[in-house]
This record gives structure tokens, sequence and C-alpha cells, in this order.
């Protein structure tokens, strides 16, 4: 069995890391190395690593960082990687108990493949939701790149999928971007990949809505600007424009909702806007209406408070 470089961005993990560690035990036999990079840390992150993967005779190194992004961190251990397939996880996730193993084994299974991916579990505020299940994919690598990023191809995640090496080559997260760099990095993987799928599952992903649509509220034109610029990038690994822009419209309608539920109409309806100007699926195009309409709604009965606030 070929090993396997398992690649950990740290950022102030002290309180997780452990656990993230202690769940990659049973993979003993397939990691070559993992590497987990301390990003500017305040805290003990690399330490209490440091003594976990000692006690746990996981071949642990750290590397330190300071580029505060979760994304430039993977890439500097993505330079240093040294074993055939990569394998990446955050400091706050777990993985389950032989899913690397499996993924290796689907991988020498089907020698032509360089990319596997598998499902995987999702927790949502302490909540346990469905699996999420590959499905979709087909034998053309620029197909799969284009579905996937329509949302028409679904369950990737880090610390779903193993790639090889080779595959990665010289392509590297972009770095950043409030949001989406790993949406980004797939892509580019996908339209050049020869992918494999596997309905285990391979990590419990932990989520914090709140966290997560934070990331949508701090300085928002500015970020959408900055992450559309890089999204169009991806022109270069061959992705049709019409994905690229339906891409645009689906993270355009995402921020819309979470400005919606916080009560900033004004930023929700100019990001519905560029919504409704992207190519849509028609369940896409409905709830655009439907935030429409709640909006108009919205500001017409909440007008005649504002004024009264104001006599």
């Amino acid at each position: 069995m070929e090993a396997v470089s398992v690649i950990i961005p740290a950022h102030d993990a002290a309180r997780t890391i452990v656990r993230t560690l202690a769940s990659l035990v049973s993979e003993r036999e397939a990691i070559g190395e993992v590497l987990l990079v301390d990003d500017s840390s305040s805290d003990a992150t690399a330490a209490v690593a440091t003594e976990a993967a000692l006690r746990l005779a996981l071949p642990l190194r750290v590397i330190k960082s300071s580029c505060r992004d979760a994304g430039g961190s993977r890439n500097r251990a993505l330079e240093e990687a040294r074993f055939p397939w990569i394998y990446l996880i955050d400091a706050d996730d777990i993985h389950l108990e032989g899913g690397l193993r499996a993924l290796l084994a689907k991988a020498e299974a089907d020698p032509g493949a360089d990319m596997v991916v598998g499902a995987y579990c999702r927790q949502v505020d302490g909540e346990e939701r469905s699996t999420k299940l590959p499905g979709g994919y087909t034998a053309s690598a620029p197909a799969n790149a284009c579905a996937y990023l329509e949302g028409r191809i679904r369950s990737i995640a880090v610390g779903s999928a193993l790639v090889s090496r080779r595959l990665v080559g010289d392509t590297r997260f972009p770095t950043g971007l409030g949001y989406d760099e790993d949406t980004l990095f797939w892509a580019r993987l996908m339209a050049k990949a020869s992918l494999a799928v596997l309905t285990r599952p391979i990590f419990i992903y932990f989520v914090s809505a709140e966290r997560s649509d934070d990331r949508f509220t701090v300085r928002p034109a500015a970020r959408f600007l900055e992450w559309r610029l890089a999204l169009r990038r991806l022109r270069s690994s061959g992705i049709a424009e019409q994905s690229l822009k339906t891409r645009e419209g689906l993270v355009a309608l995402k921020i819309a909702r979470v400005h919606y539920a916080r009560g900033d109409f004004e930023t929700a309806a100019r990001f519905l806007g560029v919504a409704e100007a992207a190519p849509r699926a028609g369940a896409d195009a409905w709830r655009c209406m439907r935030y429409r309409l709640k909006i108009a709604l919205r500001r017409r009965f909440s007008a005649p408070a504002v004024q009264l606030q104001r006599a």
C-alpha cells in the first residue's frame, strides 16, 4: 500500500488537534507523514500536537507559517509533501476509521485513477445531518469540473478526497479569499483528473452555521470581487464560461440569503441582482423570485416603523 502525506492547516487549534490526530491512528500503516502547518497560532497548537503525535506514534512534522490563511497553509505543506498521495483534513474534523485505507484501496483497484472522492458526514452546530454521498461524476474531467461548479455534483470536501501528488503538480489553493477557495482548488484538479468514487463516509465535517455565514458579511462587495477574479482564472483550466457565471450566481444568492436573514435588505437586494443575471436552474430561479418578494415585503412593512422612529 502506497504511503500518504496528510496535510492539516491549524490556527489556534490546541483544543481540537488531539482529537483530529487521534482519529488518524488507525491509518498509521498508510501514513508516511503528517504535515501540520501551524499558522500564526497564539496558543500551544504545535506543542500539543507534537506531544500527541509522539504518544500516538504518528510521523508528525510541524511547519511554521504566518500567512493567516488556510489555503496558504495548505500550499506550504503541498510544497513539502514527499509521498505519492495527498490527504487533506482540517484541525477540528474527525477522520473515520479505515477511511484512508478504503480510499487507497479504491485507487489501487483502479490504476488509472489519480483522485478518489468519498462520502462524508456533516454536523452543523452539533446536529447530525444526512451523509453526503458522491454522485453525478462521469468519465469526462472537464464535464465533472463544470458540473461541480454549477452545483450538479455534490459531496467533496477537504477530508473526503484522496489525490495523487502527480495530479496536484503545481496546482495550489487561491489565497486571500474570504470563502470558496476549496471549491476553486477542487475544480482545477477535477478538470484534469481521472476520478474514482467511494460511497463510504471518510470523515466527519463539523460546521458552525454562524461562523460560516459571517464570512459573507465582512466587506461583502470587495470580497466578492476578489473571489470572482479568482473564479475567472479557472478559464485557463478549460472550464466553460457558462459554468463560471453559474457559480457566480450561486455564491451571490448565498450571500443575499445571509444578508436577508440578518436584516440588511439593501445588500441582499444588490447580490440578488447578481444572482438573477446569472444562468440558473429552475429551482434557483424560484429562490431568486421568492427572495425578491420577501425583500419587497420586508421593505414595505418596515418603512412605517422607520418613519415613526424618525418622527
